[in-house]
């Protein structure tokens, strides 16, 4: 294909070349891979500027977008790129083999590093690409803390991704830092957290922390801080995107449930013979009654036990107000996924697998959408009801040809997660009016969770915002 930019895209291509660290917040469907690629190539063959190129991403990232985008458009002809996946050997051969991109999935990152250093190579990729730079925002982790350490060593980054701060500001000193070695934000994370936060709530007698707020103002000066490398842009200014309605379906406990829910909430324990369920802090109790709230509960050996039917029974009057419309599920707890399909195959519907009438395997009304024939079976209308996790959905997946309705059975606190999920459905090359329903437990947890996420997506919305890129036609 002949690749004719949008202004957005020139301006993008252009941002990438002219500054040797970038972070890029794309919202999704503004073609981030096409950009990256083409300042690359530009960077690579016209100007001379790079020579080995290392990106990072998620493992079906990694696995399927990058090398079929070079394939996909005419000026990238020239470019190669070796993707190192699957076994050690296999990674090995992928390494040795002479291209200008070499693609990785993130919990690879460690290895590549070990294996230069037991070689003893020189650390030779030139610039490094980080797409989802957001999966780098905990400064714990050992992908971070690995990609640090060849972070001297490299002279030009890229960091993309959509939803810089789905967890709050705090996000922002690992993202940026894994791109500038702490130059804006500073080296240490205690200082970066002394001088734009404060605590909102910890233990008064150990001083543990549970929670910190930013002091006012420093919103502001963080946003200045990193506005010299940062731009962001939001799908809806430069796409015709379609329209998207959130609807939110309340049900309710009968006395007896109710009961049970709020015995947990106050005792955190509930006696049960063959396990109890049990609390042992704030996190385990919430997580416990998010459980509660979607219907089921796992006890403390891990045996699922049943609270109510509200939200199955919602869900599958939602599933019949669509008429025949494909409709995607998300879950969030096995049980959630496995009393789903024993409720709606109960009521006549059939899981993928599951034999019809005569013996024969009929064509199915329920199904996971995991593999790439899931995939292209619900792209082409063959699945009534698709059954879909987070963590699988977040990024990377094209499914917005199958379908227009979301209905969240469970949520999740993660505002990364939730917004890739909806974004599935909700991008460019959807045809019809996207409707996301969320069933809601009445008087549970759930309505914490939906709060949360809107104060996440507030805190973010002010920093896409405030890095907004302006471009003049």
């Amino acid at each position: 294909m002949k690749f004719m930019p949008h202004d957005y895209q020139t301006y993008c291509i252009s941002y990438i070349k002219t500054h040797p660290v970038s972070a890029l917040f794309l919202d999704m469907g503004l073609g981030k891979t096409v950009i990256t690629l083409t300042a690359l190539n530009d960077l690579i063959l016209d100007e001379l500027k790079v020579s080995k190129v290392l990106i990072i991403g998620p493992l079906r990232v990694a696995r399927d977008t990058w090398a079929s985008e070079i394939k996909k458009w005419d000026h990238l002809k020239h470019l190669d790129a070796s993707v190192m996946l699957g076994t050690e050997k296999q990674r090995i051969a992928a390494l040795d083999t002479k291209a200008f991109i070499y693609v990785i999935n993130r919990e690879n990152i460690k290895w590549l590093i070990e294996y230069y250093e037991m070689k003893k190579l020189r650390w030779d990729f030139d610039c490094v690409v980080i797409d989802e730079l957001s999966s780098f925002k905990n400064h714990k982790s050992q992908r971070f803390r690995w990609l640090r350490k060849i972070r001297p060593f490299v002279k030009r980054w890229i960091g993309l991704t959509g939803t810089p701060t789905s967890n709050g500001l705090m996000d922002l000193w690992a993202e940026i830092g894994i791109l500038d070695g702490g130059q804006r934000l500073g080296r240490y994370i205690g200082r970066f957290r002394d001088a734009y936060f404060k605590a909102s709530s910890m233990n008064p007698q150990t001083g543990i922390v549970y929670k910190y707020v930013p002091r006012p103002g420093a919103d502001k000066q963080i946003y200045n801080k990193i506005s010299d490398i940062t731009i962001s842009m939001k799908a809806v200014d430069h796409l015709n995107m379609p329209d998207c309605i959130f609807v939110n379906h309340e049900v309710e406990m009968n006395t007896p449930e109710r009961r049970f829910y709020d015995l947990l909430k106050t005792e955190l324990i509930i006696p049960l013979e063959g396990g109890d369920i049990d609390a042992s802090n704030a996190g385990s109790l919430s997580n416990k009654l998010l459980q509660m709230s979607n219907g089921a509960v796992y006890d403390e050996i891990k045996n699922v036990r049943q609270v109510h039917q509200r939200k199955l029974e919602k869900l599958e009057d939602l599933i019949e107000a669509a008429n025949g419309q494909p409709v995607l599920v998300a879950y969030w707890f096995k049980h959630d996924r496995d009393r789903i399909i024993s409720y709606l195959t109960a009521a006549g519907y059939r899981m993928n697998g599951m034999s019809g009438m005569n013996g024969a395997e009929d064509e199915p009304d329920i199904r996971d959408l995991k593999t790439s024939e899931d995939i292209e079976a619900w792209n082409a209308g063959k699945v009534p009801i698709a059954l879909i996790h987070p963590m699988s959905a977040g990024h990377g997946l094209n499914i917005q040809a199958g379908g227009h309705i979301l209905i969240w059975f469970g949520l999740t606190w993660s505002l990364e997660l939730y917004q890739q999920t909806n974004a599935r459905l909700w991008r460019q090359g959807q045809r019809e009016v996207v409707t996301i329903h969320h069933i809601i437990t009445k008087n549970t947890v759930d309505a914490d969770v939906l709060a949360a996420l809107a104060s996440k997506d507030v805190t973010q919305e002010k920093l896409i915002a405030a890095v907004k890129a302006q471009i003049w036609s």
